[in-house]
């Protein structure tokens, strides 16, 4: 039986008891009726997690006029959030406080605010256990949650990185234990996350969105909200799809990282200047695109999402070769790291064990305070397993915990002649690195840090 006209106002204004799933030729109009809901502002949203994505993902969303609930398991961090409060850099602080200030945004701890929302945006961090093979346990939790708040009508869209398959084989079930149906009763879609920590170019807004619908209505939904706070939005075939597109993302990046750390070894081994090869290369207009060597990977994105994909393919019985080797290169690196510190060590006629090491940069990348799975923190455990010294300065991280303790970053005027060597792992571009060698007696750097220093380059020991 179709409903009337009438029914479907009465349905537009009521947006928690809209959703009742569309009688043949009833989608277009209803499809219509979310689309000016969301174009009224009429749709609240809920984002789960307010860490590094979900919480630039809920600003963005807030800055266009839709009431925002983030949800976090973090009390430190909801209250923060109230308090219009951010260490992060993609969030600027002036533009928290106003969608704070204004109600547009609220953080809470409780999931009870999951039933008032009309779209709920999973955010939740997807990390590696030890054996390396994937934890979903924060996305099963909060797809849990919601299923034990689920009304009709609801679209739920899923960012954190998961496998192929994932959002149909295991967050669907999840969902309709809810009693309700998956592309029927609520609408279901998954859309990667792109975030680029630190990125002053391309930000949540800017940077183009792939939507993958569980079913055409779930994407055309799905597209209808996230056009009012995307500039570009691409839709995909399905979930598996725009759940393949992060990891091949991340896996050209993981691929080509590894060639390149793997040339870096090979060119340590015939005495020639790797960043001097990778420039000259890179001259050529077509056929070479730069990528650079380092001390290992780091963040939550490269050194994991690939072997979320190679875990998924040894279930069907094929070996991701490139990203396993690509994986092992990459994890070695930290080794070959500390193997060149003590190489420039015996150059000067000093042992590693008893030196005194500092560690320019523990942050994973330039200009950020995110240490997640930075090769500096193993790099430094390592250093300190042979006998050595090690503190480490870094302006955009004040304090960490390694190894059981806390540690606090030296001050930048620190005297760095009472080091046997600085090891630079991170470039921060407000370091002054002419200064560094000046001040130095020996200097590794993993990152061509020192590519414009002039004087001391023969204290200067490249990766």
């Amino acid at each position: 039986m179709l409903i009337d006209t009438e029914q479907i106002r009465l349905l537009a204004s009521d947006l928690c008891s809209w959703g009742r799933p569309p009688a043949k030729g009833e989608e277009e109009e209803v499809q219509m009726t979310w689309n000016t809901s969301v174009e009224n502002r009429e749709v609240q949203v809920a984002v789960i997690g307010l860490g590094y994505v979900g919480l630039p993902l809920a600003v963005e969303i807030a800055k266009t006029d839709l009431r925002v609930s983030g949800v976090d398991i973090s009390e430190e961090r909801v209250r923060e959030t109230n308090e219009g409060k951010t260490n992060l850099t993609d969030v600027k602080p002036e533009e928290l406080k106003a969608v704070v200030a204004e109600g547009k945004l609220i953080a809470t701890t409780s999931t009870e605010q999951l039933s008032a929302a009309d779209a709920i945006i999973i955010c939740v961090p997807t990390p590696l256990n030890k054996t390396k093979d994937p934890d979903i346990s924060y996305i099963v939790d909060a797809c849990k949650a919601i299923s034990s708040h689920l009304r009709k009508g609801q679209l739920i869209v899923l960012e954190s990185t998961t496998y192929p398959g994932f959002t149909r084989e295991v967050a669907v079930p999840l969902l309709e234990e809810s009693g309700m149906r998956a592309g029927e009763d609520f609408f279901v879609a998954f859309s990667p996350e792109r975030i680029d920590p630190g990125n002053e170019t391309y930000s949540v807004k800017n940077t183009a969105k792939i939507i993958g619908g569980l079913t055409d209505e779930c994407g055309a939904r799905t597209e209808a909200l996230y056009s009012t706070f995307i500039s570009n939005v691409h839709k995909v075939s399905s979930p598996d799809a725009a759940e393949m597109v992060k990891l091949l993302e991340n896996t050209f990046r993981a691929v080509n990282i590894g060639l390149v750390n793997e040339v870096a070894q090979m060119c340590h081994k015939l005495e020639v200047n790797t960043w001097e090869v990778i420039d000259a290369a890179a001259t050529k207009p077509f056929g070479f695109m730069p990528f650079y060597p380092g001390p290992g990977l780091g963040g939550h994105c490269i050194p994991i999402d690939p072997l979320y994909l190679s875990w998924k393919l040894r279930a069907l019985n094929y070996q991701a070769q490139f990203i396993e080797l690509a994986d092992a290169i990459n994890t070695r690196m930290p080794g070959f790291v500390v193997r060149l510190v003590q190489d420039a060590l015996n150059e000067v006629g000093q042992a590693l064990k008893g030196a005194s090491i500092l560690v320019l940069g523990v942050a994973y990348k330039r200009d950020i305070d995110d240490c997640r799975e930075s090769p500096a923190l193993e790099i430094m455990e390592s250093l300190e397993e042979k006998g050595a010294h090690v503190e480490y300065m870094d302006p955009y991280v004040p304090s960490l915990r390694l190894g059981g303790q806390q540690r606090e970053s030296v001050p930048t005027n620190q005297d760095l002649s009472t080091y046997s060597l600085v090891l630079i792992t991170t470039d921060h571009s407000t370091i002054d690195y002419q200064d560094i060698v000046n001040r130095s007696a020996l200097v590794v750097d993993t990152r061509n840090a020192t590519k414009n220093v002039e004087d001391g380059r023969d204290k200067i020991y490249l990766l």
